[in-house]
């Protein structure tokens, strides 16, 4: 069970309410008629006057690294020849639904934003890039009736963790497997046919249109977040859009998960967190000083009959089944991990697993070409810091939470795009 929901405050413009039509969400990709109703497309102001907005709002990047967009703008302006800009629509991670749903529903204000990133850049060509076969359809149909401007193509790629990673973004649109490449150079330097290109998260470009249809409600807008909330297999979850600051018990209420014990923050990028969850607040630098980190903004909550050492089996073996298979550190590193995780999960845990575990996880991060092998080590890192002793307790013995832990697909963490 999905849905779909807005905690912006009443008037105040979103990415799933209209500033138009008010808080009913969109059902079915919306028309040219109804997005210019909502001031879309408009006249572009002096481009130094957006960009310096949206450097002054602090808006952040979406992907998942928070990155601020106007450094990153600027960086693609400032590169010596001709741009590139790319919307970047290929979620990699399971329980985030966000950029699909924009894609399928409000396909004209990734088009609106891509269409200001491109003339805040220089760029002259632009490039959508997804996996999801509905939300392809909706952004083609959008296409074939937006203004005359930039020209656009899409670019189809196949879904996995890693052909969202922007340098494996830059391969497929240059006709290569989706897989990332190692750095420097970065996109920003060298990306599309060697020019310099902007690779931008399809929210990003969607909060950066709302910012030039709506300058007073600028700060309000660059705060604001789009959510996944799941829990346990056949619980609701639901994509909400909420104010920068809002806390995760309220998030929680929303998908009836108030009495979890704790969650895994940012789809699987972020690690878990366990008592005091309920207080963090849905911010990139106060999530961080806690040790956590807000990545696309994906949150599964992990209820008192589940068992952190089964969420975490099942996340490494994920991530371990996703590698690109291109760095060997990573294709060893989390195949450690996932194994040793799923053995102490059937009890199998020898007197130096817990040691084993926290040294790789310590060791690892920063050694592949990508985030996978960081996003692996962080998991594991956060259940012994999070949950310190709950790998002994299954010395012997699996507790039933972890049963069937070892899933490689993640179907724990898949939410259903509403």
């Amino acid at each position: 069970m999905t849905g779909v929901f807005s905690l912006l405050p009443e008037g105040q413009p979103g990415l799933l309410v209209s500033p138009v039509f008010g808080p009913e969400p969109h059902r079915g990709a919306e028309d040219l008629a109804r997005y210019l109703a909502t001031g879309g497309y408009g006249p572009l102001s002096p481009r130094h006057r957006l960009l310096d907005r949206i450097a002054a709002v602090g808006l952040r990047g979406r992907g998942g690294a928070g990155f601020p967009a106007a450094v990153k703008l600027r960086a693609v302006r400032d590169a010596p020849g001709p741009p590139v800009v790319v919307a970047n629509g290929e979620e990699g991670e399971p329980g985030s639904v966000k950029d699909r749903w924009l894609l399928r529903h409000r396909p004209h204000l990734v088009l609106d934003g891509l269409r200001l990133a491109a003339a805040l850049t220089g760029a002259a060509r632009g490039v959508v890039y997804l996996s999801d076969t509905p939300a392809e359809h909706a952004v083609r149909g959008a296409l074939a009736e937006r203004p005359a401007g930039l020209p656009v193509e899409v670019v189809r790629t196949e879904h996995t963790y890693v052909a969202g990673e922007e340098t494996a973004v830059v391969r497929r649109v240059d006709g290569g497997p989706a897989l990332p490449t190692a750095k420097p150079p970065r996109p920003f330097e060298a990306g599309v046919g060697g020019a310099p290109t902007l690779v931008a998260n399809v929210e990003t470009l969607a909060r950066i249109a709302v910012l030039h249809a709506c300058p007073d409600a600028a700060a309000a807008v660059a705060g604001a977040h789009l959510v996944t909330v799941s829990g346990p297999v056949g619980s609701v979850a639901a994509l909400a859009e909420v104010p920068a600051g809002t806390h995760l018990k309220v998030l929680a209420d929303l998908g009836g998960h108030g009495r979890a014990a704790a969650v895994l923050l940012g789809g699987l990028f972020g690690g878990l967190y366990g008592d005091g969850w309920p207080d963090l607040p849905l911010d990139h630098d106060r999530l961080n000083a806690a040790g956590g980190a807000l990545g696309c903004g994906a949150l599964h909550f992990l209820h008192p009959r589940d068992c952190p050492v089964a969420v975490a089996a099942e996340a490494v073996g994920y991530l371990a089944a996703q590698s690109a298979r291109q760095c060997g550190v990573c294709v060893s590193g989390t195949g450690a991990l996932a194994r040793t995780l799923t053995a102490a999960a059937r009890g199998a845990v020898a007197h130096d697993t817990t040691d084993r575990l926290r040294r790789w996880s310590g060791q690892l991060p920063g050694r592949g070409a990508c985030g996978l092998l960081d996003a692996a080590a962080r998991v594991v890192a956060s259940l012994l810091a999070h949950f310190p002793g709950r790998i002994e307790t299954h010395r012997g013995a699996a507790c039933p939470a972890c049963a069937d832990a070892a899933s490689e697909d993640g179907r724990r963490f898949t939410v259903p795009v509403p």
